[in-house]
C-alpha cells in the first residue's frame, strides 16, 4: 500500500507529537521515582518540639544542652523554626549532615493560651510541618511538648497528620493541661470533649508518655495532675500504648519539668533513638 506525501507528513507529525509527550512524561516518571525513593529511604527521624503557651523556640535550649551532654557520636543539631501570624516562616540553626536525629522546635508568634488559639497554633503547626517534610523529606518522627504545647500536638494529629504519608513513633507530652484547670473530670471542657471525640485519628501505632510533675501532691504549681492524667481519655484504647509518669522533687515545679534530670531519662529512654535507623552489620565487618 502506497501512501501519499501528506499521509506521510502526517504520521510523522503524530510520531513526533507522540514522543514529545512520552520524553517528559517519562521524565517525571524519573523524577517521581526519585523522590519516592528518596523519602522511603530516608534515615532522618527527627524530634520536633513544641513550647507552651507565653513560651517560644527557645524554651528547650536547656534540654537539648542535657541530651548532649552524655551523647556519644553525633550531637542533636538544633534547628528552631518559628511561624508567624502572616504565614512566613523563619529558620535558625541547621541539620548537621551526619545526624539522623536532629532536635526541631516549632515556636509561634501567636502564642497565647486558650481553645481558640490553641486551634490557630495546630494550623500553624502543620503549615511549619508541611515546609519542614517538604525540605527534608523524613518518614517518621518523634514528639515532645510541654503544657499547652501538648493540646497544640494532640490538635495536630487529630486534624492535619493523616494527611502526611509520615509515622510518629511516640509522643511525650510534659505537664499538659488535657481538661485545662480542671479538677473534675466530670466537667470536661469544650476542648477535651472534642478531643475525645476526634480520637479515631490518632494512629494505633503510637507510643504516648504523659508526665506529670507534683509539687503539692496534687498538681505543679499550676497544672492540675487531675487535668494531665485527662489525656487518657483521648489516648488510652487509641493508641498502641498510654503510660502516665509522675515526676516530683525539687525540680518538678511546671516550668521546670523540661529540664528535671528525671524527666531528661524519661526522653533519653522513650523518645531519643526511636525510629533512627541504625547501620547493619555485613559478614565482612567485625563483630
Amino acid at each position: 500500500m502506497k501512501f501519499s506525501k501528506k499521509t506521510k507528513l502526517a504520521f510523522i507529525l503524530v510520531a513526533v507529537f507522540l514522543i514529545g509527550l512520552a520524553v517528559p512524561s517519562y521524565s517525571w516518571t524519573r523524577k517521581n521515582v526519585k523522590e519516592i525513593e528518596t523519602f522511603y529511604n530516608s534515615k532522618l527521624s527527627p524530634i520536633i518540639m513544641i513550647p507552651g503557651s507565653s513560651a517560644t523556640e527557645n524554651r528547650f535550649d536547656g534540654l537539648v544542652r542535657k541530651l548532649n551532654q552524655d551523647r556519644h557520636g553525633v550531637k542533636h543539631s538544633l534547628l528552631k523554626v518559628k511561624v508567624w501570624n502572616n504565614g512566613r516562616i523563619t529558620f535558625e540553626g541547621k541539620i548537621k549532615a551526619k545526624d539522623n536525629e536532629p532536635v526541631i522546635v516549632i515556636g509561634f508568634e501567636n502564642n497565647k493560651d486558650g481553645y481558640s488559639n490553641i486551634k490557630k497554633q495546630a494550623k500553624m503547626m502543620n503549615q511549619a510541618f508541611e515546609a519542614l517534610q517538604n525540605k527534608y523529606n523524613f518518614n517518621n518522627f518523634k514528639g515532645l511538648a510541654h503544657s499547652n504545647g501538648g493540646l497544640i500536638y494532640t490538635a495536630f494529629i487529630e486534624n492535619y497528620l493523616g494527611d502526611y504519608d509520615v509515622k510518629i513513633n511516640s509522643l511525650m507530652t510534659i505537664g499538659t493541661p488535657y481538661n485545662f484547670t480542671e479538677t473534675n473530670i466530670k466537667n470536661k471542657s469544650v476542648m477535651l470533649a472534642d478531643f475525645i471525640a476526634g480520637k479515631k485519628n490518632i494512629p494505633s501505632t503510637l507510643h504516648v508518655y504523659s508526665v506529670a510533675g507534683t509539687i503539692t501532691y496534687d498538681s505543679d504549681e499550676l497544672v492540675p495532675d487531675a487535668s494531665v492524667s485527662a489525656g487518657k481519655y483521648i489516648y488510652q484504647n487509641q493508641a498502641k500504648s498510654y503510660t502516665e509518669i509522675t515526676v516530683t522533687g525539687e525540680d518538678a515545679q511546671h516550668s521546670d519539668l523540661p529540664t528535671n534530670d528525671e524527666v531528661v531519662d524519661l526522653v533519653k529512654q522513650h523518645i531519643e533513638g526511636q525510629g533512627v535507623r541504625k547501620k547493619q552489620k555485613t559478614k565482612l565487618e567485625p563483630q
